[in-house]
C-alpha cells in the first residue's frame, strides 16, 4: 500500500469532528419532533394527573381511607415502575417506533375504566392500565427525544419532560373546572385526548422508524466506563431520586388534604394550590436540562436536591399566604434535577438510552407509589401535617451529590462541537 500512513488517533479525531459537525448542524435539533413528543407527554400526564386530582371525589364516593388512596397511587406507579426498565431494555435491542401509540391506547382504556369504576378493586384495575401506558410511553419517547436532540441532550430532555409537567399541572385545573362539578363519569370525555395523542405519536413513529433504517443509525463511539464506577455512581443517583420523589409524593398526593386540615380550604382551592406547585415543577424541568448542558449536570443535581432544604423545613409551619410561594420554590428547584439526572446517567452508560430512561422514569413512578402508600399509612396515624414535618428532612440526602464523579461534560455553548471530554 502506498501513500502516507495515517495515525489512528488522527482518524478517530477526524471521525469525532465529523460527528460533532453533523450533530450540531443547523437542522440537527428537530424541534418539530421534540414538540410532538412534548405535546403527547402533556396529554399523557394530564390524563394521569386527573386521577390524582379526583382523589377527594373517590375518597368520598367510595368511602376510601388514606391508606387505600395511597394504594391506588401505588398500583398505578408500581405498574409503570416494574415494566419501564424492561421496556427500555427491550427497545434498546429492538426499537419499536409505533409502540408509542400502543402505550397511549392503554391510557385511553384506563381512563374509560376509571370513569365507570364503582368499587375500590375497579379503581385499581383502571390505575394499572394507566400505569401500563406510562411504562410503554416514557422509555421510547425519551429515546426519540435524544435522537432528535442534535447533540443538545439536556435541552431535548427538558423539552420532552416539561410537556409531562405541564400536563400534570393542567390536570388539577381541569378537574376543578369540569370533573368536580359534573362528577366522576365526566372523566370519560378526557379519553378523547388519548385519541389525539395516538395520532400525533403515529407521526413520531414514522420519523423514528425512518431514522432507524439501515445506514442511518449512528454507532455509539463512547468508551464504556469501569463497572465499579458505574455501580457506585448509580447507587448515588438512585438515593437522590429516592429523596426527590418521596418528597414529591407528599405534595402530589396529600397537598389538598394538607390545605384542608391546616387551613380549612375546600377542594377547589386546594387544587389551585396543587396547580401552582405543578406549574413550578414544569418551569424547573424546562430550565434544568439547558442549564446542565452549559454548566454541567453534576452542579445542577447538587444545587437542586440539597438547595431545596430550607423551604421544605419551613413549609409545615408557614402561614397560608406563604404556602403558595414555598411550594412553588420547592417544585421549581427540585424539578430542575431530573433532566440532569437522566442525561447524566445516559452519559454514564452510553448505548443504553432506553434502559436508563426506563430505569429512572420507572424508579420515579415506583418511588412515588411506594411513597404515597407509606405516607398514606403514616397519615392515618400521625395526620397529614405530621407527614409534612417528617418529609421536610428528606432533601438532606442531597449531600450525597458531592460524591458524584465529574464526567467531563460539555461546558461550551451548544453548537461549538467541543467538550471537555474531547479536550481531555
Amino acid at each position: 500500500m502506498t501513500g502516507a500512513s495515517v495515525h489512528p488517533t488522527q482518524t478517530m479525531s477526524a471521525t469525532s469532528t465529523h460527528q460533532a459537525r453533523v450533530a450540531h448542524a443547523p437542522d440537527g435539533t428537530r424541534f418539530s419532533v421534540l414538540g410532538a413528543i412534548s405535546f403527547s407527554h402533556l396529554l399523557n400526564d394530564m390524563m394521569q394527573s386527573l386521577m390524582l386530582a379526583i382523589y377527594p371525589l373517590l375518597k368520598a364516593g367510595l368511602h376510601l381511607s388514606f391508606g387505600e388512596i395511597g394504594l391506588i397511587t401505588l398500583t398505578y406507579q408500581l405498574t409503570a415502575s416494574i415494566l419501564q426498565p424492561l421496556v427500555g431494555l427491550y427497545t434498546d435491542r429492538r426499537p419499536q417506533p409505533y409502540s408509542l401509540s400502543v402505550g397511549m391506547g392503554f391510557t385511553f382504556t384506563g381512563l374509560l375504566l376509571l370513569a365507570r369504576a364503582d368499587s375500590f378493586p375497579h379503581v385499581l384495575v383502571a390505575a394499572a392500565c394507566v400505569g401500563m401506558g406510562s411504562s410503554i410511553f416514557h422509555p421510547e419517547s425519551s429515546r426519540v427525544a435524544r435522537m432528535a436532540s442534535g447533540g443538545r441532550h439536556g435541552l431535548a430532555q427538558s423539552i420532552f419532560q416539561v410537556g409531562g409537567n405541564a400536563g400534570s399541572a393542567l390536570g388539577p385545573l381541569l378537574a376543578a373546572a369540569l370533573i368536580v362539578p359534573h362528577g366522576q363519569r365526566s372523566l370519560a370525555w378526557f379519553s378523547l385526548a388519548a385519541l389525539v395523542a395516538m395520532g400525533v405519536l403515529a407521526f413520531v413513529g414514522r420519523w423514528s422508524g425512518h431514522q432507524l433504517r439501515p445506514g442511518r443509525r449512528a454507532a455509539v463511539t463512547a468508551t464504556p466506563r469501569p463497572t465499579p464506577l458505574v455501580r457506585r455512581t448509580m447507587a448515588i443517583l438512585l438515593a437522590l431520586v429516592f429523596s426527590k420523589f418521596f418528597y414529591l409524593a407528599s405534595i402530589n398526593t396529600f397537598l389538598i388534604f394538607f390545605m384542608q386540615q391546616r387551613f380549612g380550604l375546600d377542594v377547589r382551592n386546594g387544587q389551585l394550590h396543587l396547580f401552582v406547585f405543578l406549574a413550578a415543577v414544569a418551569a424547573g424541568t424546562l430550565l434544568g436540562g439547558p442549564i446542565g448542558d452549559r454548566i454541567g449536570r453534576r452542579r445542577v443535581i447538587w444545587a437542586s436536591i440539597l438547595g431545596v432544604t430550607p423551604f421544605t423545613l419551613a413549609l409545615p409551619y408557614a402561614p397560608l399566604a406563604w404556602v403558595g410561594p414555598l411550594t412553588a420554590i420547592i417544585g421549581f428547584v427540585l424539578a430542575s434535577a431530573f433532566p440532569a439526572i437522566v442525561v447524566y446517567a445516559q452519559e454514564l452508560m452510553p448505548g443504553k438510552v432506553g434502559t436508563v430512561a426506563g430505569l429512572f422514569f420507572g424508579l420515579a413512578f415506583g418511588l412515588g407509589g411506594i411513597g404515597a402508600a407509606a405516607l398514606g399509612q403514616l397519615a392515618d396515624v400521625i395526620g397529614v401535617i405530621g407527614v409534612y414535618k417528617v418529609c421536610s428532612f428528606l432533601p438532606f440526602i442531597g449531600l450525597l451529590a458531592a460524591l458524584l464523579p465529574d464526567l467531563h461534560e460539555p461546558h461550551a455553548a451548544p453548537g461549538s462541537g467541543t467538550s471537555a471530554l474531547q479536550q481531555g
